[in-house]
């Protein structure tokens, strides 16, 4: 059984950690802080100390590792960038140091790109527009200096969360549950993304993490849509009025940070997930399956 160990135990840690179990893995997420029923077996680590790595990785002893720390809340990265690159920089020295001959990967982001285009690939050069894309454009140089590792580059990720916790929704859930109480949702209609299912997510992590993938891929979904538009396709799965979702400049509120294209494409994606016999949903798809599994 392949053991692995998972930086971060939030939204995207717990999805890989679900499927990698699902398929025979031994995942361990690890985190500062215990989550609540994590999916899997948990340790402590502190990715920003050193010695806490180190003891991690002795205990654990892990064949894989996959990087999906924080933070990640663009906003508070903005409002604190020095201390933003200090952590992921700092996590991703750290658990390189660690655990320098295992399989990595390291989940990193479209905020490395400047949004200038609507297509950015592989071949783009980055240009960060934001804090938390200069972090993550400096953790990917880390960790590409490791001899095996993929930099799986990830657009904007959605999926179920409940409400009642301290950190901000992810935009499918922060729009359902809006939209169920008869709120009205503000979204952006001039900022676009390619959305991926958090599941569709984690079954690529896993796929990269049994080698053979390219040194850097770009995971996004199949389809460019503004923050607005979408929002609209869950108002109507939720068969409330359109009106309730209002569009708005991403100037006026918390996507004021984002690059106006926050978008990935690639010349890598199709074929590796054809080799692993994956596909990845588009927005009405993934709507359509979440809401048909609603909790």
């Amino acid at each position: 059984m392949t053991r692995t160990l998972i930086v971060g135990s939030g939204f995207v840690g717990r999805a890989v950690a679900a499927r990698l179990a699902a398929t025979g893995d031994d995942p361990v997420l690890a985190s500062r802080h215990r989550p609540t029923a994590p999916p899997v077996p948990w340790t402590a680590l502190d990715a920003a100390d050193p010695e806490s790595c180190a003891r991690a990785v002795d205990r654990v002893r892990p064949d894989r590792l996959v990087l999906v720390h924080g933070p990640s809340d663009v906003t508070w990265c903005e409002a604190n960038p020095g201390r933003a690159v200090e952590l992921h920089t700092a996590a991703a020295a750290n658990l390189a140091a660690a655990a320098p001959h295992c399989r990595t990967v390291l989940i990193s982001t479209d905020n490395v790109f400047d949004g200038s285009t609507p297509a950015n690939d592989e071949n783009t050069p980055t240009a960060p527009a934001n804090a938390y894309g200069r972090a993550k454009a400096e953790a990917e140089r880390i960790i590409g200096r490791l001899p095996d590792a993929t930099v799986l580059r990830v657009s904007l990720i959605y999926g179920w969360e409940p409400t009642g916790t301290e950190k901000w929704l992810n935009f499918f859930s922060a729009c359902v549950h809006g939209l169920r109480r008869g709120e009205p949702v503000e979204a952006p209609d001039d900022q676009w993304t390619t959305p991926v299912l958090v599941e569709d997510v984690a079954a690529v992590t896993a796929a990269v993490l049994t080698g053979g993938a390219p040194r850097l891929l770009h995971l996004g979904g199949p389809e460019r849509t503004s923050r607005a538009a979408w929002a609209e396709v869950v108002a109507d799965g939720l068969g409330v009025p359109r009106s309730l979702v209002r569009r708005v400049p991403k100037a006026a509120g918390r996507y004021a940070s984002r690059p106006a294209n926050t978008c990935l494409t690639s010349d890598r994606l199709d074929g590796f997930l054809a080799r692993h016999g994956l596909r990845v949903r588009g927005v009405t798809e993934g709507v359509r399956a979440l809401l048909e599994a609603a909790p």
